[in-house]
C-alpha cells in the first residue's frame, strides 16, 4: 500500500480471483507487484531475506542507484537466512536495509524466551554494519531512520539493519485466541498505535482520525467488493506462468 500499489488486486489475491496482481495464484503469502518494485510476500519465515540481498545484488552489479528495503519478523530473524544474507551484504557493501519488524511474537513463540539479546539490531555489530533501533509506531521516527540509511546505500557505504520495535494486536492466524501474551502487555501496547502517537505529538486531532478511519474502512469496502465480484482463474491456467521442472515431469 506504501508503495502505490491498488487495494482491488490486493485484495483479488487474496481470494484467489484473476484479477489480482499474481492472477489469483499467489494468495495472501505470496503476493507482488513488479511494477511498482514489489518483488513478493513469502510463506517461508526468513525466504524473503536471500531475495532481497540478490537484488540488492543485481542493482549493485547494473550500477543502478536503487535500493533494497528487506522486511521480516523477529522470529526470521533467527533464521540461517538472515545471518547469511547480511554476511554477504556487508562484505559486498550492497544497498539494502534489512528491517526487523520486531512485534515479540512469532506465531505462539515470545522472541525474549529464545534469544538472549533482546535488542535485535545489535546483531549488525557482528557484521561492521550500522543497526539501530526505532519505534516501530512512530511513523516519523521509522521514516527519519531508514531514509538515513537509503541515503547511507545509495552512496555505496553498504547496508544497514534497522528494528522496529512493535506489537502483534491479535493471534497469528484468525484460529489463535493470542491468549498466550500478557493482557496487560497488549492494553499497552493499543494505547500507543501509531495514529495515537501522532496525535500526542499535536499532528492529528480526534476528528482528523476519525476521518482517516472511515476514509481506509470505506477503501477496504470497496476493495473487497471488487474481489468477491471478480471471477476466480480457468482451469487452463493452472500450469501458466508457474515453473515446471521438466526433467521431473518426463
Amino acid at each position: 500500500v506504501a508503495r502505490g500499489a491498488d487495494l482491488d488486486r490486493m485484495m483479488a489475491e487474496i481470494l484467489g480471483k484473476k484479477t489480482g496482481y499474481s492472477k489469483g495464484k499467489g494468495g495472501s503469502m505470496h503476493i507482488m507487484a513488479m511494477d511498482k518494485g514489489i518483488l513478493g510476500a513469502n510463506g517461508i519465515v526468513g525466504g524473503e531475506i536471500p531475495i532481497a540481498t540478490g537484488a540488492a545484488y543485481s542493482a549493485k552489479l547494473r550500477g543502478t542507484e536503487q535500493v533494497t528495503l528487506a522486511f521480516f519478523g523477529d522470529s526470521a530473524s533467527n533464521e540461517g537466512t538472515f545471518h547469511e544474507s547480511i554476511n554477504m551484504a556487508a562484505a559486498w557493501n550492497l544497498p539494502i536495509v534489512y528491517i526487523i519488524e520486531n512485534n515479540l511474537f512469532g506465531i505462539s513463540v515470545d522472541i525474549r524466551r529464545v534469544t538472549k539479546e533482546h535488542d535485535l539490531y545489535k546483531r549488525a555489530e557482528g557484521y561492521g554494519i550500522p543497526g539501530e533501533a526505532v519505534d516501530g509506531n512512530d511513523v516519523y521516527a521509522v521514516y527519519e531512520a531508514v531514509s538515513r540509511a537509503v541515503e547511507r546505500a545509495r552512496k555505496g557505504e553498504g547496508s544497514t539493519l534497522i528494528e522496529c520495535k512493535t506489537y502483534r494486536w491479535q493471534g497469528h492466524h484468525v484460529g489463535d485466541p493470542g491468549e498466550y501474551r500478557a493482557p496487560e502487555e497488549l492494553a499497552a501496547w493499543k494505547a500507543r498505535e501509531p495514529l495515537v502517537v501522532l496525535q500526542e505529538k499535536g499532528l492529528l486531532s480526534d476528528g482528523e482520525i476519525e476521518e482517516i478511519r472511515a476514509s481506509v474502512e470505506k477503501e477496504i469496502a470497496q476493495a473487497c467488493k471488487f474481489a468477491e465480484e471478480s471471477d476466480y482463474p480457468d482451469v487452463s491456467e493452472a500450469y501458466k506462468d508457474v515453473f515446471v521442472d521438466i526433467a521431473a515431469s518426463v
